[in-house]
Formats: structure tokens, C-alpha cells, sequence
């Protein structure tokens, strides 16, 4: 499978949340609900079981009861990116053959860490991606993000994609995001199917402009994100720049203020699910960050503050 041969998937791949109910149990009905309104939103695709979905507070058999869920509810609807990132090689790529034979189309992983200073090298990173790619052929997104503590080059970066052709997605949400992507995007060439960003698209303008051709962000306001992307994509840019900045001071506080807990608790608001918990040892948002982070959204009215009224 080489780059050229891999369908370019762009736009708007938000993160689905998972939601909870208050005694911290997994709500399978809200779930569904959650994928709905997310395809209602008019999202390109969907991440499922990603670090805003709160993967690491998951048991392996509520991940796959989940994977199941959300790949037969959604239906095709839109393509599914499945997370399988772990520190084990042997358990990352089975969690990437699980994923494809359910239908995911894209797999995203961090490069294996684990706690605050175990880490693999370059050439461990390398074989970890290879083997996963063995393991299921269909497209890998790297998932290039803070959290793991990893630094990963431009030229490794390159190199992984040039020597693992699977290997063509790029999620870059590290600081100096926009010059990353140019860097990335000028030494991988036509390796390069599919340079994102990420982080609540909170650099998106910025990483527009580098080249960038999709964003991930939660799945609070995607409806009001795609626009800036359709703007900027057929060249106009002053109309994408308006977009944007109507929409980031929401942007900003839920990357700044909230993180995960934003969509969750705008989804509770506007009906989607019945609780915004999230699992111990995370805690919900202070009564009057909340109440910031909904005055801000109903100034925009996005579809996942209105959806289940």
C-alpha cells in the first residue's frame, strides 16, 4: 500500500467522547446518541476511543464492547478512525486488527510511552508502527502530541513514512504545530496523504495556512469548525479567518479551562446524554467554569447544545 494508493481523507474528524452515567458505568445508549449527533453535526468522520475519550480510564472489555457499538451504529456513515495506542507492540497490533476487521478505515496511535520516562527509541518507534501495520492494512495516523513526552523529528517523522507507506496520516499538536506540518509536509512529499491538527483546532488558522488539510477536534462545536476549512480550502481565506475568529474564544476555553469535560457538558446541556460525568480520578468542571463555558455556546448555538431538545 503506498501513499498514492490510500483514499485522502480531509475535513473535520472530531473526537467521540464516552459518555458515562453518574455512578461512572458506561452509557450505551448515550453512545449512540453521541454518534448520531456527531453525524448530524456533518463531521467527515469520526475518532473513536482516543485520549478525549477518556481511553485510559477503560477496561480491554469495555473497549471492545465499545468498538463493536460504535462501528455497527454508525453504520458507514461516515469513516471511523479507531485509537489503538499502547506501550506493547503485541497489544497495540492486536487492538489494530480488532479494529479493522470491525470497519475502522484508520487507525491512530501515539508512539509507545509509558509514565514519565519510559519511552522507545527511534528505531523501536519505527518497528512498533511496522508491526502494527502488518497487522492490519489499512491507513496509520500518528498521533504526534505532548502527552506522550516523545519529540518526534521532522526526518524520523518522514522517514516512518517513507519506510511504512501505511504510515501517511500525521495528527501534529505539539507547540509551533503550523511549522511542523510545513516541515513535515516539504520533506515527506507525496508520502504525506493526510496532515491534521489537532488540540481543539485551537492553532487552526495558523496550520491551514502550513498546509494542513483536516483537523481533529472534540465534537463540541465541529459544525461551526468545518466552515473555517470549506473557506480556506476554496481560497478564501479572509471569509475562513472571520470563521474562525467568531468561534475561538470557545475554542480557547475549552482547550484552556476544560479539556474533555466541554463536550460533555454541553452535550448534557443540549440533551445528547443524561450525565456529563467523567471517571475518578478526573473531576467534573467547578460549577462557574461550567457556567463560562456555556455562555460562551449558547452565543453560538452549535448543534450538540440543541440536538436532543
Amino acid at each position: 500500500m503506498t501513499a498514492a494508493a490510500i483514499e485522502a481523507y480531509t475535513g473535520v474528524f472530531p473526537i467521540a467522547p464516552t459518555p458515562f452515567s453518574d455512578a461512572g458505568d458506561l452509557d450505551l445508549d448515550g453512545m449512540r446518541r453521541v454518534l448520531d449527533c456527531m453525524v448530524d453535526q456533518g463531521v467527515d468522520g469520526i475518532c473513536i476511543l482516543a485520549n478525549y475519550s477518556e481511553q485510559f480510564l477503560l477496561a480491554d472489555a469495555e473497549r471492545d464492547l465499545l468498538l463493536d457499538l460504535c462501528m455497527s451504529h454508525v453504520a458507514g456513515r461516515v469513516p471511523v478512525i479507531v485509537t489503538c495506542s499502547h506501550f506493547s507492540t503485541r497489544i497495540a497490533a492486536e487492538r489494530a486488527q480488532r479494529a479493522a476487521a470491525a470497519g475502522a478505515r484508520m487507525l491512530m496511535l501515539m508512539p509507545p510511552y509509558h509514565g514519565a520516562s519510559l519511552r522507545a527509541d527511534e528505531r523501536g518507534i519505527l518497528e512498533h508502527y511496522a508491526r502494527v501495520a502488518e497487522a492490519a492494512s489499512i491507513p496509520i495516523m500518528v498521533q504526534d502530541a505532548p502527552l506522550s513526552g516523545v519529540t518526534l523529528t521532522v526526518p524520523f517523522l518522514a522517514r516512518l513514512a517513507r519506510e511504512v507507506p501505511q504510515v501517511c496520516y500525521f495528527k501534529v499538536e505539539v507547540p509551533g504545530a503550523a511549522a511542523k506540518l510545513r516541515g513535515l509536509i516539504e520533506a515527506g512529499g507525496k508520502t504525506i496523504a493526510g496532515p491534521f491538527d489537532g488540540e481543539e483546532s485551537i492553532t487552526l488558522m495558523a496550520d491551514l495556512d502550513a498546509g494542513a488539510t483536516g483537523t481533529m477536534p472534540s465534537a463540541l462545536l465541529p459544525d461551526l469548525i468545518k466552515p473555517v476549512l470549506e473557506h480556506h480550502r476554496a481560497g478564501r481565506r479572509a471569509q475562513a479567518a472571520a470563521a474562525y475568529a467568531r468561534i475561538l474564544p470557545l475554542v480557547n476555553f475549552e482547550n484552556r479551562q476544560c479539556g474533555l469535560r466541554a463536550t460533555k457538558a454541553v452535550m448534557a446541556e443540549g440533551g445528547v446524554i443524561r450525565s456529563e460525568a467523567v471517571r475518578h480520578p478526573l473531576e467534573r468542571l467547578h460549577p462557574a467554569t461550567r457556567a463560562g463555558l456555556l455562555e460562551l455556546a449558547r452565543e453560538l448555538d452549535p448543534v450538540a447544545l440543541r440536538w436532543g431538545r
